[in-house]
């Protein structure tokens, strides 16, 4: 058992606080990371509002890299001194979706056996299963993932969320390849990570939409070949125009509202592909003419973490940044220290802010 510092949420909607954790002894699959780099999601301030469930006190943070600093008893997949980075879909091996040959659906996903808490024995809840806005933390072995310990922890542990989130959408879920039309709507940083995987998959035209003009800029510097301020003009014939009057044949809906997913539903080619990686909240609903979904045909798709898995595409995109194939290092607009998770919560509007990253 050890004490290190740590920023929870103690209450819906309240300021975060850095307060001190207690990390037990690993349980027999469990493992100790000293974290270094944990970017700031939109994930984790959806926890501080409620958004995710009411299970306070949530200990924030989950894209992360660090260093294996000690393991259970039973632990084979990394060792003391492994640079990995953490992730919230540690397969099983053994569920339905794992049995049929589709893993990155994995049903029953692995977490630590022990639970982190604080001074006073109250048991924390840590953001999606791992809570690493802290010096270290304790999660399953097989949340880790071993990369190339030369990279970046900055840069690369933003493949634990919403980087690889974006970059499955387009190439794992959205199958985009060679000479493809792809239209991303929402350009924060799921979304230009989708604009980056169109490009590195070889999509020629990539189509960026957002309401504001800063995130619109950024979305260029990832790849994409025109912008669409949707506040002045209608997305929908806009991306018409740029394919011929045809539609995208992909289009990333990266935003989770009704209105935006209706605009990729229109936005789409004859039998192209929508991919919904965005996040909706419970009360949202959609309607769409049934005979509009049959006539279109092509495939209305669900990206859940962008379909990855982490032990094949972590490594994978890790080489691609260090080659200087994938601008990896251009999600990570400021580093910040620990005690800054609030103030970076408040950027996250105004459009020029990617991710803040917490260092350690």
């Amino acid at each position: 058992m050890e004490k290190v510092r740590g920023v929870i949420s103690a209450e819906k909607g309240a300021p975060v606080e850095l307060t001190t954790i207690v990390i037990p002894d690993p349980g027999d699959h469990d493992v100790v990371v000293a974290i270094q780099a944990c970017g700031v999601c939109h994930t984790d301030l959806h926890y501080r509002e409620g958004g995710i469930s009411d299970d306070y006190p949530f200990l924030l943070g989950h894209e992360a890299a660090g260093v294996v600093e000690r393991v259970g008893e039973q632990v084979t997949h990394v060792a003391p001194g492994d640079f990995v980075v953490l992730n919230w879909r540690a397969i099983c091996g053994t569920c339905r979706a794992c049995k049929r040959g589709e893993p990155w659906y994995c049903f029953d996903t692995f977490n630590a056996e022990k639970k982190m808490t604080l001074e006073d024995g109250t048991e924390l809840s840590p953001a999606l299963g791992i809570g690493a806005f802290c010096d270290k933390t304790l999660v399953h072995e097989k949340q880790c993932t071993k990369v190339d310990p030369e990279a970046d922890p900055a840069v690369v542990g933003l493949l634990g969320c919403g980087i690889m989130a974006g970059l499955g959408a387009a190439i794992n879920t959205g199958g985009v390849t060679r000479g493809d039309s792809v239209a991303v709507i929402g350009c924060g940083g799921v979304g230009d990570a989708a604009i980056a995987g169109a490009r590195l998959a070889g999509a020629t035209t990539i189509i960026a939409v957002d309401v504001d003009d800063k995130k619109l800029e950024l979305a260029k510097d990832l790849g994409a070949t025109h912008t669409v301020n949707s506040s002045s003009v209608d997305p929908v014939e806009v991306i018409r125009e740029l394919t011929n009057s045809f539609g995208a044949d992909v289009v990333i809906e990266a935003v989770g509202r009704p209105e935006t997913y209706e605009q990729a539903f229109y936005a789409r080619d004859l039998a192209g592909t929508v991919v919904l990686v965005g996040v909706p909240t419970p009360e949202m609903t959609i309607t769409l003419p049934l005979l509009e979904v049959f006539g279109r045909g092509g495939a209305l798709k669900s990206s859940w973490y962008g379909d990855c898995l982490p032990e094949r595409d972590f490594p994978m995109y890790v080489d691609l940044y260090t080659q200087g194939r994938l601008p990896l290092e251009k999600f990570v607009t400021e580093r910040i220290g620990i005690d800054e998770v609030d103030a970076a919560f408040d950027k996250m509007g105004d459009g020029t802010v990617l991710r803040s990253v917490v260092e350690l």
